[in-house]
């Protein structure tokens, strides 16, 4: 019996593809560097905002990555003004999440965006309280795909891994559900393509949210 789902962020409950690519060129531009197109930006993100911005100033040619110190700290001031540009839940997310706490089943986030950043996305779309836990990268705990923080979730839930859904759109996601042994969903909504998510061999890939409630949950019950 499935008693707790845990979602990814960026790219599986909300698009936030805008505020991410724009606060990346506003870094950028500090530095009379960019723009990263957003398809660029869709590989880049997913494993923290450090790793972000080594990958674009490289891709805009400071390889030797001079202003990389600095751009942490513009990143960071940009980002707490510019973290809610035009961000959205997908189509089809409220619905599920409405689903599953009808069901008693528990809701939580796991990001590599940072703590307050994932607080502030959560709350601003879906309200405070609304999950059970919202985790970001926060100071002691590991990043995906290290499973530190799947099993304080879990610990905090009082839920074993074999009772867990893991939703993610990327291979730090495959990587991070099937790493801590939960049941992982690859969902194809997302920054990555499918064929990215399938190289894990998930035992769940979906389209549209709703397949949790027409196709997963019953196989499972």
């Amino acid at each position: 019996m499935i008693r707790c789902c845990i979602f990814d962020l960026d790219g599986t409950l909300l698009n936030t593809l805008d505020a991410l690519t724009y606060t990346t060129n506003r870094v950028m531009e500090r530095f009379g560097l960019g723009p990263v197109d957003e398809a660029h930006i869709r590989q880049f993100v997913g494993d923290g905002y450090q790793l972000l911005m080594e990958r674009a100033l490289r891709f805009c040619g400071d390889e030797a990555l001079t202003h990389y110190e600095e751009s942490l700290q513009v990143y960071t001031e940009l980002f707490a003004r510019y973290s809610m540009y035009q961000v959205r839940p997908y189509d089809g997310i409220p619905e599920l999440l409405e689903g599953l706490k009808a069901r008693g089943i528990r809701i939580a986030v796991l990001s590599n965006k940072p703590h307050p950043r994932t607080v502030e996305n959560i709350e601003t779309v879906f309200g405070a309280g609304y999950f059970d836990v919202v985790a970001g990268e926060q100071p002691g705990i590991p990043r995906k795909p290290d499973p530190a923080g799947v099993v304080r979730i879990l610990d905090q839930l009082g839920v074993r891994p074999e009772e867990c859904l893991y939703f993610g759109d990327t291979n730090t996601d495959m990587r991070t559900g099937l790493g801590a042994g939960l049941i992982t969903v690859g969902v194809a909504w997302g920054f990555r393509d499918r064929e990215e998510l399938e190289a894990f061999h998930p035992p769940y890939l979906i389209s549209h949210p709703q397949e949790v409630f027409q196709r997963i949950l019953p196989e499972l019950a």
